[in-house]
């Protein structure tokens, strides 16, 4: 996920600095600007701060403050930004875009004051999350109101409705939940502000307005963009009856749905963005009706009726992005129009094949003609496909390329890195995952990449870091994980970007050493997985996420990362650190989302005291040597899915507090020394409702198992009703060590599908209550090791997700219920070292258990034990016909098991729960012939 939000942030980047219209100063006419309005301009510069390394100065690649030349005495027409009429001097333009404001504008701001403005643009600033000011509406003259990416928040002001000589309104909001709009807003908009010729509202939160997209009154506009705004329903056809508009895009609203009308619709459409939607397109109509299309963005949505020849028909396309469409096959090289095109998008597909040598194709003949290809393509992803063979080098021929992204193919050979810097204007570079090897060639010495801002390598086979990044000052993004880069990082590297770098990715290498970074503005920071020795690497004080786990680091946790005010993420794990928790790691409350401390040798009492308001997600201190108590501070952690202390010294009796919290989903406590009944007393009504994973094995509790939680744990009951995925962010993926069949496994990642409970290893006594029943979404239940009596209840058969139970050890009596031949998912069934009796059931999985599963049960009888039943215990005929024929099926739904489950015991675990006979008859059937019939031979003896 770390690379997709890199990968966004660059593309962000690359379209902001690709634009050739942003920053342009407008036309230089001075006439002599009004002393009250030149007042006005110095005292609203001096009510913000300007922050020069501010992320949004760094993001948007902002030149210097316009500001600093506004001083007192001179003409403001003169000044950076400020735009006069020139027969009467009034300020009837204001462009602070990317002025690296900070601050906030109040409702007596002097800009108000400024009663000429016919255009005003506050984009790429910091206006700290205020809201945008209603006075807003004073400005009657605006006819250009542009507000992108500044850090405004709340609701926009109904007050905008006034300003109806608006020619163009852009709201565009930074975090897709910052800016919202409102029914009553949004109608007075379309009602009063009819001149609007360009309306975007990208990233602005919709989702409340009812029936956004009733826009018609909009008649003369030419430009309209809602990405990104939570819209939601089936739009109507007559939104496209707008005969005017050039530019559409509804991109990046999933839940949007509809299909493109099939008449009158206006031919004049140049621009169309439906990416990531759940509408229809008619690519049969699209291609046939659409001649002048110039940009289109398809991406993640349902095309109908594709043929790659169809795309000949657009004549005009200069930009194409198909991504994400599950395309396979060639690359229809021969359909596009590369004459034009400019930017060409069709990642996320099964495009398989080769790279062409990159030509054109002449089709105005009755055959066609290669032709060497146009200089023109400046943005081209084919990552994520099939590609396969060596990357051609007429590709070295594109000198306007600025983006590439050859990424997650099957490309292969070897790539002299030096013909790279024959593309002299690339910004964007990706090869990374394929089977490419990236040569060391001496020449390339003599070679740079001083435009590149955004390079990723990993998985490319190199063994030290690429030289030619050595003069690169712009540098944002260097990803060169999963390679053989060793030893120490060489001096010159500390010199590249010091200013820019923000992202850098130099996990799983053979790294030994590290010194003290340099850069000041780094924000991502991965060195997991490495040979790192000696004390804890120091990074910037700028640094949010840092991850290092699974290296050799020793030592005690340095103080510095006390001085890490911004740290969302610390990741430290699977080291041998000693000492002491800093306590100071409980204060960031602000920022800190992902504390883990897991598999160290740390000791002591666990200082960390959370205060109210924190942002805590996941806590582990797993594997430890940690004592004492929980802090009941933990109950200002509202926002805690994760907490891991397992396997510490931890005593004290069972938290039950911790039930109030109404985000945690994995509760570990095992391996510690809590004791006493878990019932405890309910602070909440519905205690751990959102817990998935319980694990309080080889403790020292006792007493009744607590059916109190149990009809409480929501989440066990209907977890299948939520779509599948994992738990965590985009930068960190949360996991966890289950215990499978008596082994520990740890599942990388953690599927919200995923649910058990391990009590096992306590002592436990009393029945086990009817009632579990109930958790019908539980994967695993370990009851194991404990003075459980009574008899097993027939209810477990409601559990018909499970896929192990492990009930060993334990004094129950009765029979095995025959219902439990129902759980046909169970791929681990273990009822070993108790006081049983009677027929072992017949059916389905049981069919799959060998002895071992009932070891220690000496009035048990029936297959597969050796104990054959007498004629009033013997199972019914019914429940052991086709035998063979089962026992075939469940090997192979147990082999897919693994897969469908998220787990990691597929095939193997099938070779596991089903004898040696058993697999030699399936796989015999399956495959057949006498030469496998020889090597089951071999096999059986």
């Amino acid at each position: 996920m770390t690379g997709c939000v890199s990968y966004f942030l660059c593309l962000l980047l690359f379209l902001f600095l690709s634009s050739s219209n942003t920053l342009s100063s407008p036309s230089v006419s001075y006439p002599l600007c009004h002393s009250d309005e030149s007042s006005a301009l110095l005292q609203f510069k001096h009510s913000f701060s300007i922050d020069n390394s501010s992320d949004y100065s760094f993001y948007y690649g902002c030149p210097p403050p316009k500001t600093d030349s506004w001083e007192n005495g001179t003409n403001c027409c003169k000044w950076s930004g400020v735009t006069c009429d020139k027969m009467t001097g009034h300020v009837i333009g204001l462009n602070l875009s990317c002025g690296r404001l900070v601050g906030r504008i109040h409702s007596n701001s002097s800009l108000f004051l400024l009663g000429h403005l016919q255009s005003l643009n506050f984009s790429y600033n910091d206006f700290r999350g205020s809201a945008i000011p209603s006075d807003l509406g004073k400005l009657v003259h605006l006819a250009n109101l542009e507000i992108i990416y500044s850090n405004f928040s709340g609701h926009i002001p109904p007050d905008i409705s006034y300003l109806s000589k608006l020619d163009s309104l852009i709201l565009s909001s930074y975090s897709f939940d910052a800016l919202r709009l409102e029914t009553s807003t949004m109608k007075r908009i379309v009602t009063n502000l009819t001149n609007l010729k360009e309306l975007s509202l990208d990233g602005v939160d919709m989702s409340s307005v009812h029936n956004p997209l009733s826009l018609t009154n909009l008649s003369s506009s030419t430009s309209l963009s809602l990405r990104f705004c939570q819209l939601k329903g089936n739009i109507k056809d007559k939104f496209f009856y707008l005969t005017k508009l050039k530019s559409l895009d509804l991109s990046d609203n999933e839940n949007l749905t509809g299909f493109l009308p099939k008449s009158n619709w206006s031919s004049s459409l140049e621009y169309l963005g439906l990416s990531s939607t759940n509408f229809s397109i008619d690519f049969p109509h699209l291609t046939k009706s659409m001649k002048s299309l110039n940009t289109l963005y398809l991406g993640s949505c349902k095309i109908l009726g594709w043929n790659p020849t169809l795309l000949s028909n657009l004549t005009q396309i200069t930009s194409l992005y198909l991504s994400f469409h599950n395309l396979g096959g060639q690359i229809p090289w021969s359909s596009l129009n590369l004459n034009k095109l400019i930017k060409l998008d069709l990642s996320g597909n099964n495009f398989s094949g080769q790279l062409p040598q990159m030509y054109s194709y002449n089709l105005s003949k009755s055959q066609p003609i290669v032709e060497p290809l146009p200089l023109n393509l400046e943005f081209l992803d084919l990552s994520n496909n099939k590609l396969q063979g060596p990357i051609p080098r007429s590709l070295f021929q594109l000198v306007n390329l600025g983006w590439l992204d050859l990424s997650s193919n099957n490309l292969s050979g070897v790539v002299e890195l030096y013909e790279f810097s024959k593309l002299t204007n690339i910004q964007y570079l990706n090869l990374s995952f394929n089977s490419l090897s990236l040569s060391r060639s001496k020449i390339f010495l003599n070679h740079t990449l001083p435009s590149i801002w955004c390079l990723s390598l990993s998985s490319c086979n190199i063994k030290e870091f690429p030289y030619f990044i050595r003069a690169s000052k712009y540098l944002y993004t260097l990803e060169l994980s999963f390679n053989q880069i060793e030893g120490n990082i060489p001096n010159w590297l500390w010199n590249v970007s010091r200013d820019s770098l923000r992202y850098l990715s130099l996990s799983h290498n053979f790294l030994t050493g590290i010194q003290q970074l340099p850069w000041k503005s780094l924000f991502y920071l991965d060195l997991r997985s490495n040979l790192l020795q000696g004390s804890l690497p120091i990074p910037p004080p700028s640094t949010r996420i840092f991850l290092v786990s699974n290296n050799q680091l020793s030592g005690e946790i340095p103080s510095f990362v006390c001085n890490l005010n911004s740290i969302e993420i610390l990741d430290l794990s699977n080291n041998s650190m000693s000492g002491k928790i800093p306590p100071c790691l409980g204060n960031f409350s602000d920022s800190l989302s992902v504390l883990n401390l897991g598999m160290n040798k740390l000791h002591g009492m666990i200082p960390l005291s959370f205060e109210r308001g924190n942002s805590l997600r996941n806590l582990n201190l797993n594997g430890n040597q940690l004592e004492g108590s929980l802090s009941q501070s933990l109950l200002n952690c509202k926002k805690l899915e994760v907490l891991d202390i397992g396997n510490n010294k931890i005593n004290g009796t069972f938290p039950y507090w911790l039930g109030s919290l109404p985000m945690l989903q994995v509760l570990i406590l095992r391996s510690n020394r809590f004791h006493g009944s878990i019932s405890g007393s309910l602070k909440s009504k519905l205690p751990f409702r959102r817990l998935r994973i319980m694990d309080l094995s080889d403790n020292q509790f006792s007493g009744n198992l607590p059916s109190n939680y149990f009809q409480s744990f929501m989440a066990m009951m209907d977890a299948q009703r939520e779509k599948m995925k994992y738990m965590g962010d985009d930068y960190y993926q949360d996991s966890v060590v289950v215990t499978i069949k008596g082994f520990s496994i740890e599942l990388v990642k953690i599927q919200t599908i995923l649910t058990t409970i391990d009590l096992s290893k306590n002592n436990f006594e009393g029945e086990i209550p009817e009632l579990i029943g109930k958790l019908k979404s539980l994967k695993g239940l370990n009851l194991s090791h404990n003075k459980l009596t009574g008899s097993i209840p027939p209810s477990l058969a409601n559990l018909s997700n499970l896929e192990w139970l492990d009930l060993t050890w334990n004094e129950l009596v009765s029979g095995i219920p025959q219902q439990l031949t129902e759980i046909t998912f169970l791929a681990v069934f273990n009822l070993s070292e108790n006081r049983l009796v009677g027929p072992i059931p017949r059916g389905n999985q049981f069919e799959t258990f060998e002895n071992s599963s009932y070891r220690e049960n000496s009035g048990l009888c029936g297959f597969p034990s050796s104990k054959i039943c007498n004629s009033s215990e013997a199972p019914q005929p019914s429940q052991a016909k086709n035998l063979e024929q089962k026992n075939e099926f469940d090997f192979w739904k147990v082999a897919a098991m693994g897969y469908a489950c998220g787990l990691v015991f597929g095939i193997s675990m099938g070779y596991v729960l089903l004898s040696k006979e058993m697999l030699v008859v399936m796989i015999r059937r399956r495959v057949g012939g006498e030469r496998w019939n020889r090597v089951l031979r071999r096999f059986q003896g």
